[in-house]
C-alpha cells in the first residue's frame, strides 16, 4: 500500500511487579514487538497508557520513553486512569505507521501532534483538561474549555470541528453523577459549531475515567483530519440494531468511516447492549450484553462494507471488575487474535454492565480518492 502499512499494539507487563518494574518491562516487551514487527525509527504515531493511578503514576510516565519515538520524533501520548482488570498498574495500546516514505511529525503543543502524509495532516489531541484548580468550577464549564481548545487548535490550521473532527474520547469521573452534564455542554457547542441531527454529529466514547489532575472531571483526547474532501466521510448506522443517539438526547455518531484510495478506516464508538428502540438489552447479564454489543458492532461494520474480522483493536470496558475472568474468556472465544485491552469504565446508564469500542481497516479502492 502507498500509505503504508498500519499496526495497533496492545502489551500488558506482568501484575506481580511494583510500578518502575511494571514500566521496564512494557518498555522492554514493546521494543521486541517492534522488533518482530520490523517496525522502523519514526513510525509511532499514538500511545495511550492505561493506569491505575494517573495522579500518582502520571509524572513518571510523562518522562517516558513512551512520549517520544526512538527518532526522538514527537508521539501523541494519552495517560488515562481505567486500571486495567488484568492486575496490572498500566497497560499500552499504540498504533503504528510504517513504510510510509512522507510521513513527517511535528509536535503544536504539550497536547497536540500533527502527522502530515500524502497532503494530509491529521491532528492527534491527548490530555485536554481543564486544569481546574478548584473544585468550584462547573462539569459544563470544564468540558466547553475542552472544546474550546480543540476548536482553537483546528482554527490554526484552517480547520473546524465540523468538517475536519473525526473521533472524541471524552472521560468523565464519577460518569453516574456528572454524565449529563457534560453531554448538556457539548450539545451547546455542536450546535454553535453547526454540528446537528441534520448534519452529522462525531464518533465518540463518552466513559468513565480521569486524568492526573485532580479537580478536573472531564479530560478529552481527539482526533482530527485536515484536507479531507467531504466524500471521503461516511456514517455508520444500522436503525434495525440501533436507535439514533439523538432518540436519547446525546449527540454522538454511532461510527464514522474514512475512505482513501486503498482502505477504508471505521472508527466505532462506544457501543453497549442497546436496541432500536434504545432500551438496554439483557439487564443484569454482562455476558449476554456483551454479545449484543458485538452483534452491534458487527451490525455498524457490515455498514461500512466491513466485519469484526477487520477490527485492530478492541476495548472493553466494564463496570464491575469481578466481571472480568468470564468476559475475557468470551471475547477470546469470539475474537481470539484480536488485540484487546479490559479496563474498569462504568458506562454512562447505571444498567450497561460493558460497553466496546474499536477500529476496523478495510481493503477500498477508489482512485479518486486522497491516499492514506
Amino acid at each position: 500500500m502507498t500509505g503504508g502499512s498500519e499496526h495497533y499494539i496492545v502489551i500488558e507487563p506482568p501484575a506481580d511487579l511494583d510500578l518502575t518494574e511494571q514500566l521496564a518491562c512494557l518498555e522492554q516487551r514493546y521494543d521486541e514487538t517492534r522488533q518482530e514487527l520490523c517496525l522502523p525509527a519514526g513510525g509511532a504515531v499514538f500511545r495511550r497508557l492505561f493506569v491505575s493511578d494517573a495522579m500518582n503514576q502520571a509524572p513518571l510516565l510523562r518522562h517516558s520513553r513512551f512520549a517520544e519515538d526512538e527518532d526522538n520524533s514527537p508521539v501523541a501520548l494519552s495517560i488515562i486512569q481505567q486500571p486495567p482488570l488484568s492486575g496490572t498498574k498500566l497497560s499500552l495500546l499504540a498504533y503504528h505507521v510504517s513504510g510510509a516514505l512522507d510521513l513527517s511529525k511535528r509536535r503544536l503543543t504539550p497536547r497536540h501532534v500533527v502527522v502530515e502524509k500524502n497532503g494530509l495532516a491529521y491532528l492527534w489531541t491527548t490530555g485536554l483538561c481543564p486544569g481546574s484548580d478548584e473544585r468550584q468550577v462547573p462539569v459544563t464549564q470544564q468540558t466547553r474549555r475542552l472544546f474550546d481548545t480543540l476548536i482553537d487548535e483546528l482554527d490554526g490550521l484552517g480547520g473546524t470541528l465540523h468538517n475536519n473532527c473525526v473521533r472524541t474520547w471524552i472521560y468523565v469521573k464519577d460518569i453516574d453523577v456528572f454524565y449529563k452534564d457534560m453531554v448538556t455542554s457539548r450539545s451547546e457547542v455542536f450546535l454553535e459549531q453547526g454540528l446537528s441531527a441534520e448534519t452529522h454529529f462525531i464518533a465518540s466514547t463518552g466513559i468513565e475515567g480521569a486524568c492526573a489532575h485532580r479537580f478536573d472531571i472531564v479530560t478529552m483526547d481527539a482526533y482530527s483530519i485536515l484536507g479531507l474532501a467531504p466524500q471521503q466521510v461516511s456514517y455508520l448506522n444500522d436503525f434495525d440494531h440501533l436507535c439514533p443517539t439523538k432518540d436519547y438526547n446525546v449527540t454522538f455518531e454511532r461510527g464514522t468511516r474514512i475512505a482513501y484510495a486503498d482502505r477504508a478506516h471505521l472508527f466505532i464508538s462506544g457501543t453497549a447492549s442497546i436496541d432500536r428502540s434504545g432500551q438496554i438489552v439483557h439487564p443484569g447479564n454482562v455476558l449476554r450484553q456483551f454479545d449484543h454489543a458485538l452483534d452491534n458492532v458487527e451490525a455498524l461494520l457490515r455498514a461500512g462494507s466491513a466485519g469484526l474480522s477487520e477490527l485492530m483493536h478492541l476495548i472493553v470496558y466494564l463496570r464491575d471488575p469481578t466481571d472480568h475472568p468470564r468476559i475475557k474468556t468470551a471475547l477470546s472465544e469470539r475474537l481470539p487474535g484480536v488485540p484487546a485491552i479490559i479496563v474498569q469504565g462504568p458506562v454512562c446508564r447505571p444498567e450497561w454492565l460493558v460497553e466496546v469500542e474499536g477500529i476496523a481497516i478495510a481493503d477500498n479502492e477508489d482512485p479518486t480518492l486522497s491516499s492514506f
